[in-house]
C-alpha cells in the first residue's frame, strides 16, 4: 500500500481554459439569449421569429417601437408622423440634452414614442407605440405632444386609435411640463370619444407612473400583455405607506385583470387577431334602418 502511494503516477492538474480573442470573435455577440424568467438559453434568431416571446416559458420580452410596428401593422402601410419633433431643455437640467442624444443614437428614434397611421388586416388605424429603450419610455413634453397629435389625426380621419404603452412615468428632467401631458392627452381622448372615436390601449411591460394614470388607462378597451408590470407608485412605497405586505403578483397584468382594471390579458401571438375582431365590430356601416 505504501509503495503504491509513493510510486504511483501523480494526477494531472485540471486547468480552466480561457478562450482566446480570436475564438471570442468567431462567436458573434448576441447570437444567444438567456430568458430572464426561466433562465433558458436559446438562439436569438429563434426568439425574434417568435415575436420575442420565450419559446420555453412564454415570457414576453420588451419590443422596440420598430419591432412592434413590423409585427403588428400590415407590411408597407405604416406612415410615421412628427418624426423630426425633438425635446428641448426648458428647465436647463444638467446633462439632459446629452442623454437625449445618446438615446437617439442607441434607438434610432428622436423620442420615446413613435406615431403614425397604417392598416391592420386592411383596416385603417392611427397608432402610437412607446419604446422603453428611450429614456425608459418616460413621458416628456414631446411624447405628450406626439400622442395628442396622433389622437387628433385619428379624429380627423375618423379611424380607431391604438396605443402601446411602455413607460417609467413622467420625465423628471422636464418637471411640470411632463405632468401637463397627462391632462393634455386625456382631454384629447375625451374629445375623440365624444366624436364617436374608438380607442384601444395595450399596456406592455412596464407601464407605470403618470402614463398609467392617464392615457394608458383611458381606452374603450384596455388590454395588457402577460406578466406586464402596471401601476402608479412603486411597490415598496405602497407597502411603507399602508404598512402591509402586498401579494406576490401585485401590479401584474394578471392581478389587474382579476380586480377589474383590465378587459383582458392577451398573448402577443393573439394580439393582432384580437384587435382585428374588435375593429371589425366597430366598422362604420352606415345608419341603421328601423
Amino acid at each position: 500500500m505504501l509503495a503504491e502511494r509513493f510510486f504511483s503516477k501523480p494526477k494531472k492538474r485540471k486547468y480552466a481554459t480561457i478562450p482566446s480573442e480570436k475564438v471570442k470573435q468567431d462567436v458573434p455577440e448576441g447570437i444567444m439569449s438567456k430568458c430572464p424568467n426561466c433562465r433558458t438559453i436559446m438562439y436569438t434568431k429563434e426568439l425574434q421569429k417568435n415575436q420575442k416571446v420565450c419559446i420555453h416559458c412564454g415570457y414576453h420580452y420588451q419590443m422596440t417601437a420598430f419591432e412592434r410596428v413590423e409585427s403588428f401593422i400590415d407590411e408597407g402601410t405604416f406612415e410615421e408622423f412628427d418624426q423630426l419633433l425633438v425635446s428641448k431643455n426648458p428647465l436647463e437640467f444638467p446633462g439632459y440634452l446629452e442623454k437625449l442624444e445618446k438615446d437617439r443614437q442607441k434607438t434610432n428614434m428622436n423620442e420615446a414614442v413613435m406615431t403614425g397611421k397604417g392598416k391592420i388586416n386592411n383596416i385603417d388605424i392611427v397608432l402610437s407605440v412607446m419604446d422603453a429603450h428611450f429614456r425608459m419610455g418616460s413621458m416628456g413634453s414631446v411624447v405628450g405632444e406626439k400622442i395628442t397629435r396622433a389622437i387628433e389625426e385619428a379624429d380627423k380621419l375618423q379611424v380607431p386609435f391604438i396605443i402601446f404603452t411602455a413607460s417609467g412615468g413622467a420625465r423628471m428632467q422636464e418637471g411640470i411640463y411632463s405632468l401637463m401631458q397627462m391632462a393634455k392627452t386625456s382631454a384629447a381622448l375625451q374629445k375623440f370619444s365624444d366624436h364617436g372615436g374608438l380607442t384601444i390601449s395595450i399596456m406592455t411591460h412596464p407601464t407605470t407612473g403618470g402614463v398609467s394614470a392617464s392615457f394608458a388607462s383611458l381606452g374603450d378597451f384596455n388590454f395588457a400583455e402577460p406578466g406586464a408590470l402596471i401601476g402608479f407608485a412603486g411597490r415598496r412605497i405602497i407597502e411603507q405607506t399602508i404598512r402591509e405586505e402586498l401579494p406576490e403578483d401585485f401590479q401584474t397584468a394578471e392581478f389587474l385583470l382579476k380586480h377589474g382594471q383590465l378587459d383582458e390579458v392577451v398573448h402577443r401571438h393573439d394580439l393582432k387577431e384580437t384587435i382585428t375582431k374588435i375593429l371589425d365590430m366597430h366598422q362604420q356601416v352606415g345608419e341603421l334602418q328601423w
